[in-house]
């Protein structure tokens, strides 16, 4: 990941990233609303789930990867117990990611959205 030429975005938003001093490492954080119970903080405010990352390059202006992040098994599952240790836990976390469905081809990367109050944090519930 090159800082000028690459962006990262969610749902079509751009991610602020911040470098964490390694080479071509960068984190951000993403709020986001993952399930519309009937009675809850913002009601007007619609799910987000699932969460699409695309990886653009400025320069040619198209997406070069992503990947999908479904908030809960993509397949229905539900689990009746909490995982019996961190292997299972994992397996869990990892069967929500999916290397497929991110916005392919030619696309402008977003704007950047800039927040005074958390700097390298995507809400997108605004």
């Amino acid at each position: 990941m090159v800082d000028t030429r690459h962006v990262v975005a969610c749902n079509g938003r751009h991610v602020p990233l911040h470098p964490t001093g390694r080479s071509g490492e960068y984190v951000a954080g993403i709020r986001y609303k993952a399930w519309k119970p009937p009675s809850s903080l913002h009601p007007t405010i619609d799910a987000h789930a699932p969460l699409v990352f695309d990886v653009i390059d400025t320069w040619s202006d198209r997406a070069i990867g992503g990947c999908t992040y479904n908030v809960a098994h993509p397949g229905g599952l539900g689990y009746d117990a909490f995982p019996q240790n961190g292997l299972e836990a994992e397996s869990r976390r990892m069967s929500r990611f999916q290397p497929f469905g991110h916005t392919p081809g030619g696309h402008a990367p977003p704007l950047r959205e800039r927040s005074l109050e958390v700097p390298f944090t995507l809400d997108l519930r605004r």
